[in-house]
């Protein structure tokens, strides 16, 4: 039965349709796609870029596919942020981009241009410690070192953000770094004893 506006569509029309917007797509490949989407294409080879990392301008020539854990650590020799599982899983590399915390190896380098990026070594103005880095310190909150430095920026992102928080929400906040020597107790005691956070 025709339907009462005059129009239709077989099944076979469908998927003759389909079919050829499908080709399409795959004959454009994705330098045509991404100039249709407004996207510069980068790479493959390497690229200038500016990266602001503890309140300084760096310019940098590194490829595309250059994360910004490798960008930092390996072109800056900004070795505080740590490489671990590499793949976004533990939390080491934890650095404060915009005043969030982020994964280092699971960004591209270039991704982060224009943002306000910041490492461990952003914390410590020499002679005094940082007073998150002061209460690890004082509260035993670290064992062989791999984590702290992921955990110490976490920790910071946290009481900025919360400068009072409870236990419930310091669990949370550095539950995405992992100690595989298992002193979260310590680094618990350590986010709350922090000047400015509740004693707990």
């Amino acid at each position: 039965m025709a339907p009462k506006d005059g129009f239709s569509v077989s099944r076979r029309d469908f998927f003759k349709t389909a079919g050829v917007g499908s080709l399409a797509t795959g004959l454009l490949g994705p330098v045509e796609l991404g100039a249709q989407a407004g996207v510069r294409e980068v790479g493959p080879g390497a690229v200038p870029i500016q990266l602001t990392i503890n309140g300084r301008r760096h310019d940098l020539t590194v490829e595309p596919r250059v994360t910004l854990l490798d960008a930092v650590r390996n072109r800056l020799d900004l070795t505080g942020v740590k490489r671990v599982c590499d793949r976004g899983a533990c939390g080491a590399c934890t650095m404060l981009l915009d005043g969030r915390t982020v994964y280092a190896c699971s960004i591209l380098a270039i991704e982060a241009q224009g943002r306000d990026i910041r490492t461990v070594e952003s914390l410590a103005a020499a002679p005094a410690l940082h007073p998150v880095e002061q209460a690890f310190c004082e509260h035993d909150g670290l064992m062989c070192g791999f984590c702290t430095p992921g955990l110490v920026m976490a920790t910071t992102a946290l009481l900025e953000k919360t400068p009072n928080p409870t236990a419930d929400e310091a669990r949370r906040a550095l539950d995405g770094n992992i100690c595989r020597c298992g002193t979260y107790v310590k680094v618990l005691e350590a986010a709350l004893a922090t000047k400015g956070g509740r004693r707990g």
